[in-house]
């Protein structure tokens, strides 16, 4: 299954500390992923995607992000690493496919843009092909001739934006971001139950208009952990040793970068913190954070004991997650903060 991760900063990043040099980014998780057992795809080889925003607003190229996919290996494409040295972005999204629904092709490679805002997914809905002419039929049709390709995901974000109050808009606050997500992800599952689908599908959506981001760890069901999600913040993101060694530095209370990844780039276990399955991550553009609980039929409370009794099975045959106990738990904080704006 698929792998992505964001940066959001105060100051632009080198896109080669995310992609390219550390010895476990995210194209390296392409070949050599810790958190995936996936003996039907091992690899993720369907093409790569990356989409980042200018750092100063220029108004002849306009504020929408700029996106560079293609279907070879990402480990092996020339061009994303010579980009990769010469590219810098306060907010960038990189996602490497191991596809499950869609052909290989250039229009399914993530992320997928609509005027500002840029989407992806790692995950897959569940028997989409029996809920996809309902979802077509609910969307307008300037939303409906935008999609290009022929995944699940993309079908989703078309989905979100047609539950934008204005697709079209210069700026979404994070609230309306938060919502149009919550709205996306009840709107599948309704989908799915009118269609009589008993199968969880694997939500992890992320979504950003250049100021705010938001991330959902989501399964449709109550007994299963999702795919999994990680959280990093902090002052700086560097390498400390020969050979791609980063690791995330925290000098002080301030959170200038703020990551969010399907598996840590890094090997330092305090870096990372574990998301809550069905909760959600906003990142306000003053990098705020905030981790909400998506809150319906599926969710169960922290307090209650059946939290602590999902199930790794599902998600871990579908190569999104390891098994229970089979990677070493994150040490120094149980889940990402929750920091009120």
């Amino acid at each position: 299954m698929c792998r992505f991760v964001i940066y959001k900063g105060t100051s632009p990043v080198q896109l080669s500390h995310l992609l390219t040099r550390p010895c476990h980014s995210i194209i390296n998780q392409a070949f050599d992923s810790r958190l995936r057992l996936d003996r039907r795809r091992p690899i993720n080889g369907d093409g790569f995607g990356v989409g980042w925003y200018d750092t100063v607003y220029d108004e002849e190229l306009g504020s929408q992000p700029c996106i560079f996919t293609s279907v070879t290996p990402a480990w092996n494409n020339a061009n994303l690493i010579r980009l990769a040295e010469k590219i810098k972005s306060p907010l960038v999204f990189g996602h490497v496919r191991a596809t499950t629904a869609g052909s290989l092709s250039l229009d399914n490679c993530h992320p997928f843009v609509f005027g500002k805002v840029m989407f992806m997914h790692n995950g897959g809905i569940a028997d989409f092909h029996l809920i996809k002419r309902k979802l077509q039929s609910d969307l307008t049709d300037e939303i409906f001739n935008t999609v290009q390709g022929n995944t699940d995901s993309e079908w989703a974000f078309a989905l979100f934006l047609s539950k934008l109050p204005n697709p079209h808009a210069k700026s979404f606050s994070p609230k309306i971001l938060q919502q149009t997500m919550l709205d996306t992800i009840s709107a599948l599952n309704s989908y799915a139950e009118e269609a009589g689908i008993t199968e969880p599908s694997l939500m992890n959506f992320c979504v950003t208009d250049g100021e705010s981001v938001v991330a959902t760890r989501y399964i449709s069901s109550r007994q299963d952990e999702a795919a999994s999600l990680w959280f990093s913040s902090g002052t700086t993101f560097s390498e400390y040793m020969t050979g791609g060694h980063y690791k995330m530095t925290k000098a002080d209370k301030r959170e200038n970068i703020i990551m969010i990844a399907s598996e840590p780039l890094t090997f330092e276990k305090a870096d990372w913190m574990e998301i809550r399955t069905n909760n959600m991550v906003v990142i306000t553009p003053k990098m705020n954070v905030l981790q909400i609980p998506i809150i319906d039929k599926f969710y169960v409370s922290p307090s209650d004991p059946a939290a602590l009794n999902r199930g790794t099975d599902f998600a871990a045959a579908k190569g999104l997650l390891s098994p229970r106990n089979s990677l070493a738990p994150v040490q120094g904080r149980e889940s990402a903060p929750q920091i009120v704006i």
